[in-house]
């Protein structure tokens, strides 16, 4: 394992953190955490030198936190840094930012947290905690012991993230980036800058929320094919962010052993600078070209759901993507007809819940619209 500088900060972080967002589960019930298994896969990652863990409030429908809290007994947590994150969504007055930090701790079975984000601010989010005090919160906290490195994540629009950059004397931040999403949200602009300010700077969603992971179209296996050196796409994904000395880690939501595995070994080869002029081009023509197939900027996180009316979103919108990055329309129509009713786009009824709870600002309720008449 390799690992990298926390920003300003006097200690250093795995290059790979373990993301525990996408645990195994129980007959496919997002709460049922498949507790043998993701025990097996957490320790075996902290084993093997990862450093760093993170989960959320919101993660496996609340239960990511008391999972987390079970897995790092017997000694595991003194071998990690921490990280969770406020629900900033549900912050109604400043009593409850205590109220959720402490129900956290009590979760995770901890007395502190290391890093404590804001989750998923954007202009409304930031604008509405900042009425409330968060940053007065943020420096008790830290003067209780309760956490030690404040930092945030982050899905909006470039000015804005850098206005929140400006705005608090922060350890880290974690935006969304991957040979995708170079021009989306904080992107590589925003990258640079928190790095300027002496920001950590942790990657999520560097697979795109796993659809980097799966066996690409001719279009883009071709483009790979053209390198010398010989990866897999995950790899190939993972090392250009690890490329870049800005980056200090990347998570992974792994859901198996075998991807716990095969991303401790990349982790193995993530040093900085490490990729030629040949490769970095390739990867552009990768991403010009990903980014001309997929028609949703869906990344299957699930903070639209549940839907009230029982549509599967993030699975509607993966069937429509799949029908033009694979070019397999009969594929993707049975798929939609095989659909429960309920979980079609066409139960929509336009209430507009998901699309206030989408970090990636999506016009869902259109998009179901469209998505149903090309596959009705």
């Amino acid at each position: 394992m390799l690992y990298r500088k926390f920003g300003r900060e006097d200690f250093i972080v795995s290059s790979l953190g373990f993301g525990c967002m996408r645990f195994p589960v129980i007959n496919n019930n997002d709460e049922l955490i498949d507790e043998e298994k993701a025990i097996k896969m957490l320790r075996y990652a902290i084993d093997n030198g990862v450093n760093y863990v993170d989960t959320a409030y919101p993660y496996h429908n609340g239960q990511s936190e008391v999972f987390v809290g079970k897995a790092l007994k017997d000694g595991y947590r003194e071998k990690v840094n921490l990280a969770t994150k406020s629900p900033v969504w549900l912050i109604k007055s400043y009593e409850d930012f205590y109220k959720y930090l402490n129900n956290q701790l009590q979760k995770l079975q901890t007395n502190y947290i290391d890093m404590y984000l804001l989750h998923a601010l954007n202009k409304e989010s930031w604008e509405q905690i900042i009425k409330l005090d968060v940053l007065k919160f943020l420096d008790e906290a830290k003067e209780k012991g309760l956490i030690k490195y404040p930092g945030f994540s982050f899905h909006g629009d470039i000015d804005t993230f850098k206005e929140i950059v400006d705005s608090y004397d922060w350890s880290f931040c974690q935006i969304q980036y991957n040979i995708l999403d170079i021009d989306y949200q904080a992107g590589l602009e925003g990258l640079k800058y928190a790095a300027s300010k002496g920001l950590a700077v942790i990657i999520m969603e560097p697979l795109k929320g796993g659809k980097l992971a799966i066996t690409p179209p001719e279009k883009i296996q071709s483009l790979w094919d053209k390198s010398e050196i010989k990866r897999s796409p995950v790899h190939s994904a993972l090392k250009w962010l690890w490329n870049q000395p800005e980056v200090t880690l990347i998570l992974s939501g792994m859901s198996s052993i075998e991807q716990v595995m095969d991303n401790i070994k990349y982790a193995d080869d993530s040093q900085i600078h490490s990729l030629t002029d040949e490769e970095l081009k390739i990867v552009d023509e990768v991403h010009h070209t990903y980014n001309n197939l997929i028609k949703i900027n869906c990344t299957t996180c699930g903070y639209c759901m549940p839907c009230p009316q029982g549509v599967d979103i993030p699975l509607n919108f993966s069937i429509y993507n799949d029908r033009y990055i694979y070019n397999d329309l009969k594929n993707s129509l049975k798929k939609y007809k095989d659909l429960h009713e309920s979980k079609k786009a066409s139960s929509c009824i336009e209430c507009g819940k998901c699309q206030t709870l989408c970090p990636q600002n999506l016009p869902i309720i259109d998009a179901l619209k469209k998505l149903h008449e090309e596959l009705a």
